[in-house]
């Protein structure tokens, strides 16, 4: 048997040789024959191409479909996973907000204990004035900003103003329609606050920069960077608690807080009246028609 496929293998080796050399210049003739026909009929060729194309189509639709359920199924295993992976964060959430939720129950009641004990009376309610920056009047050796808001809309002197960020700063000058902001910034902006971790009290001085400086620190007080500033209330200039900043920077040079509030993108703010009539009494002169200021500390 093996005799006899000798003179077979002997006669085919060749031909598949010559086979292989030939092929790719068997497929470069079948191209340019293609080309040439291309040019000299392209009816021909397009109604051939459209004919290929057509009998070839239902192949590869259906060579398309398991590869389309294959990707379905993979986008809808990744979905279903997602979605387990989101309700067990939202499990978790939620078992977290209900211990906060129950702590909050808990604070309110002893809140409304120990009010009844100190005969607590509950501060007045706050109200607000929305206003449009219509003016930055500061510059190098200034920073305020002018608003399109005055007396006649209820503005006063010394009231906060704020953003959805923090204290942007407060009423210096009030006109009919208008009124001056003074910024945290500004060299002669002056402001008690409280340093949050530590609850130590300080002053924040502008420095006509982009961060003010805190000053008046207790002796060994701690302060990190991170530490978050809020008015404290003091003076009666501000209400406590508004937020003011973080500390930035704690050197030689000082301890630099970075505002929440960004002056370059102030567009609109909130004048907050709280009732406060601050460190500074504004009273008629008697026959002169002006006012003057006092310090609080010498009224009666």
């Amino acid at each position: 048997m093996a005799e006899r496929s000798r003179p077979f293998t002997r006669i085919a080796a060749p031909i598949r040789s010559l086979a292989q050399r030939f092929t790719f210049l068997g497929l470069i003739v079948a191209s340019l024959a293609l080309i040439l026909l291309g040019k000299v009929d392209v009816a021909a060729v397009e109604r051939a191409r459209v004919e290929v194309t057509d009998a070839v189509a239902p192949i590869l639709d259906a060579l398309s479909r398991p590869l389309d359920a294959i990707d379905n199924a993979v986008v809808e295993a990744r979905a279903l996973l997602d979605l387990r992976q989101e309700n067990a964060r939202l499990r978790a959430t939620n078992e977290r907000l209900l211990q906060w939720q129950a702590a909050a129950h808990k604070l309110e009641a002893e809140n409304r204990s120990l009010k009844g004990l100190l005969n607590f009376h509950a501060p007045a309610e706050m109200s607000y004035i929305s206003a449009r920056v219509i003016a930055d009047a500061g510059g190098t050796y200034a920073h305020s900003l002018l608003l399109n808001a005055g007396t006649l809309d209820g503005t006063r002197k010394g009231q906060a103003v704020v953003t959805g960020d923090g204290l942007a700063g407060r009423v210096q000058e009030v006109g009919r329609r208008s009124a001056r902001v003074l910024l945290v910034t500004d060299l002669n902006s002056r402001i008690p606050i409280l340093i949050e971790p530590s609850r130590t009290r300080a002053v924040l001085a502008g420095s006509n920069s982009k961060r003010p400086r805190l000053v008046h620190l207790p002796l060994g007080a701690v302060v990190a960077e991170g530490d978050r500033i809020v008015t404290s209330g003091h003076a009666g200039a501000f209400p406590a608690g508004l937020p003011v900043g973080v500390v930035a920077s704690v050197g030689e040079g000082g301890i630099e807080i970075q505002p929440f509030v960004d002056r370059a993108r102030l567009e609109y703010v909130r004048i907050l009246d709280f009732g406060l009539d601050g460190i500074i009494v504004r009273q008629r002169r008697d026959g002169a028609g002006g006012d003057i200021d006092r310090a609080a500390a010498n009224r009666p």
